[in-house]
């Protein structure tokens, strides 16, 4: 409980909507992006570090959830409007349909090179306000730089 603490509170309104922005955003552009894209994934030739399929909404799941916690932690301590955060956010959702619906592999990956700036930006700016925050970003970098590779071994190999 002490993680939802923020100056003493929890304010439950402001982290649910934190929260839920990333999950259901995320969950929703999974599914459109990934309509009718599974088989054609399935058929490509991936690198021997691919995780199987399964492993990618429940990893995802987790980071939306802490990457959202870590919004909250940061917008309740300040009245600032969190543009990198919202950079991050809108580009992660954007890299699904440029690799899985329009099969863009080599924009992917220069998009997700970006994005994965945007991440270091928000990471280090959370950190500044709230450590805790920073810290749950860090996962997330961590992924993304995973997936980074991932991608460039998917549009090279293809």
């Amino acid at each position: 409980m002490e993680l939802f603490k923020v100056n003493g509170k929890v304010h439950a309104g402001k982290l649910a909507a934190s929260v839920l922005v990333p999950v259901i955003g995320g969950s929703l552009v999974g599914f459109f992006a990934t309509k009718n894209a599974q088989k054609d994934y399935k058929q490509l030739k991936k690198p021997d570090f691919s995780p199987p399929s399964w492993v990618f909404p429940a990893v995802w799941t987790g980071l939306y959830t802490a990457m959202g916690i870590a919004r909250y932690r940061v917008s309740a301590k300040t009245n600032e409007r969190l543009l990198s955060y919202d950079i991050q956010l809108g580009l992660n959702f954007l890299w699904s349909f440029l690799f899985f619906k329009w099969r863009l592999r080599g924009a992917a990956f220069a998009e997700i090179a970006l994005l994965l700036g945007m991440i270091t930006l928000t990471t280090y700016e959370f950190y500044q306000a709230d450590r805790i925050a920073g810290s749950l970003m860090i996962p997330y970098a961590a992924w993304v730089t995973f997936a980074l590779g991932l991608n460039y071994s998917i549009w090279k190999m293809n």
